[in-house]
């Protein structure tokens, strides 16, 4: 045993609740026990940008290549919360501010840096709970800080940077990131939004909501009928994105896309199977259905989750019960639950599980792939009910670190404290539009302070037990099958396919097994669904045992649209319309 383990005898969980003390006693943006240093960084914004005192986290970027802006690289950053910065007013940097993957700048390494600062900026939400809240709105990016319209940022400069030097640098930022172009429909792509009566009442000001529609082939040749939809839930995407492209040429002459690790191959074939579905969509043998891509960003991430979440909103309902039947309105949707299927990966996958049972008659099927923790007792390979700190095994010797990404080999390229430690230099209080705070923000109830109540820690990783709690109540997704079969299981038989990686990346098929563990025991109904594993296959598998998943991404709606055709005709009630759609 080495001398580091020897030092951690006894109850390791009480050296990290002391390592806490230590390190981070006063906020998450200083790093206690650490002086100012001689080394700081003064940052401020050009007043031509505004004249009014800004909210908002600044954000200080030092990259050791020039290959892209530093704003746009995985490199050593700081930040800090900003209330009421006036125009060309610094906002110091410097020692004592926490930082990640180097803790402070007395750890960065002394030499030449690409710098960069750039201002996340906040405005203030008047909830209808009573809270006020600072947070990012999104402005169409789909909650991503370093291309957020409206941001301010500073020029990349090459600059000296040694910690152990008494120096002051200062930086103005002095750009602004531009507004997105307006989107084009076509005869098959149109674009919705509207605004939502139930989460513009939540938020205190005008909210909305976006789809992309990609409508079926003959739909103006045929004013008379009304389609099932094909609903897609995933990340946020400006354009048409399912993820299988649409494409209505052919594929641009030039080189073979054979080799798909060259990267103006791997776009070829992206060319080739985007052509390939426009065809199969414009034939005669595809289901006329209307596909539906949901866009839901919000203050806390680029999409919602699809539930009503006590710190986001009523993003279940306002989907539900407006977005949907607004589309079918408009687009002549059918209109009815038999006529809706789900489906979706990662982000979507859980989001297609959890409206499906949550909304159990409004949707005829989900298929789910490589779904976000579906039970939490595996909440990627932390259990929150009974584990007593998110980052570490309570291990009696020793400190084990709890891996937070994986390749297919089982190497670790990241550990859960890693990645929280990231999302906490990119904004404190939940608001980075990361994962594991979006979860948080969707799970958890609202803390005194307005803003989601912490699972964990987030410096530590010491977790609340009190908040497991409510997450198992509300979004525990096996949780709430098990406790309320009796009336979910016969509206949901049939209705459930989860597909999932045995090597995903974020070890999300950890939470399928015990999925399927209590599915398989149901009776009365029995779930009679599918589950589906991929043998080392990593995210996102999508239940393609043949092809590696850089093809089967691009397949899925050729993939699926067959099988959601199959248990519309199976499970329609009688007297429903089941051809007129089908010509």
């Amino acid at each position: 045993m080495n001398h580091r383990h020897r030092f951690f005898k006894g109850n390791v969980f009480c050296f990290l609740m002391l390592s806490a003390a230590l390190l981070f006693s006063l906020s998450c943006s200083a790093v206690g026990g650490k002086d100012a240093g001689p080394l700081r960084f003064e940052i401020s914004f050009s007043g031509n940008l505004a004249r009014e005192a800004q909210d908002g986290r600044i954000l200080l970027m030092l990259a050791e290549s020039q290959e892209s802006e530093p704003r746009f690289q995985f490199c050593p950053m700081f930040g800090i919360d900003v209330d009421g910065l006036a125009p060309d007013e610094p906002a110091v940097i410097d020692g004592t501010v926490f930082g990640f993957p180097a803790d402070s700048l007395a750890d960065v390494p002394a030499g030449e840096y690409y710098v960069q600062a750039l201002f996340n900026r906040y405005e203030t939400f008047h909830r209808a709970d009573g809270h006020n809240v600072k947070l990012p709105p999104d402005k169409g990016e789909g909650q991503q800080w370093n291309r957020k319209p409206g941001n301010f940022f500073s020029a990349p400069e090459i600059l000296t940077v040694d910690p152990s030097q008494k120096k002051t640098v200062k930086i103005v930022m002095d750009r602004q990131i531009p507004d997105f172009p307006e989107r084009e429909d076509n005869r098959y792509i149109k674009h919705i939004r509207i605004q939502s009566d139930r989460l513009t009442e939540f938020w205190g000001r005008p909210m909305f909501l976006e789809a992309i529609i990609m409508l079926p082939e003959g739909f103006e040749e045929h004013p008379e009928v009304r389609y099932p939809l094909m609903i897609y839930h995933g990340h946020h995407h400006r354009y048409f994105y399912t993820p299988t492209l649409f494409r209505d040429t052919p594929p641009d002459p030039g080189q073979s896309s054979t080799d798909r690790s060259d990267r103006a191959g791997y776009e070829l074939l992206n060319q080739e199977i985007a052509y390939k579905f426009f065809k199969a969509w414009t034939g005669p043998d595809f289901p006329r259905m209307i596909i539906v891509t949901i866009q839901h960003a919000n203050p806390y991430y680029d999409d919602s989750y699809a539930v009503n979440s006590a710190n986001i909103g009523p993003y279940g309902d306002a989907i539900t019960y407006e977005l949907i039947p607004h589309i079918e309105k408009q687009y002549r949707g059918i209109g009815e639950g038999w006529a809706r299927c789900l489906y979706g990966g990662s982000t979507g996958g859980w989001e297609v599980l959890a409206a499906q049972i949550l909304y159990p008659d409004e949707y005829n099927g989900c298929w789910s792939f490589c779904p976000d923790p579906i039970d939490f007792r595996q909440y990627t390979i932390v259990n929150i009910y009974e584990h007593e700190n998110a980052y570490y095994a309570n291990t009696k010797w020793k400190l084990a670190p709890r891996p937070g990404a994986r390749n297919y080999l089982g190497e670790v390229r990241e550990t859960l404290e890693e990645a929280n430690h990231r999302e906490l230099v990119i904004a404190t209080k939940g608001r980075s539009g990361g994962q594991w705070d979006v979860w948080q923000a969707v799970f958890s109830p609202v803390g005194d302070d307005g803003y989601p109540q912490p699972i964990w820690d987030k410096m530590t990783g010491e977790i609340d037990h009190d908040v497991a709690a409510y997450w198992r109540d509300h979004f525990d997704l096996r949780s709430i099958l098990e406790r309320d079969w009796k009336t979910l299981g016969p509206k949901l038989k049939g209705k459930i396919h989860i597909y999932v990686g045995d090597m995903d990346n974020f070890y999300l098929n950890n939470a399928v097994y015990l999925m399927e563990d209590f599915l398989e025991s149901t009776t009365d109904p029995y779930y009679d669904g599918e589950i589906d594993y991929g043998d080392r296959f990593e995210h996102c598998w999508s239940g393609d045992h043949d092809n590696p998943n850089s093809l089967s991404r691009l397949t899925i709606n050729l993939r699926v649209a067959p099988k959601m055709l199959e248990r519309i005709l199976k499970s329609a009630p009688a007297g429903a319309d089941l051809t007129s759609w089908r010509y």
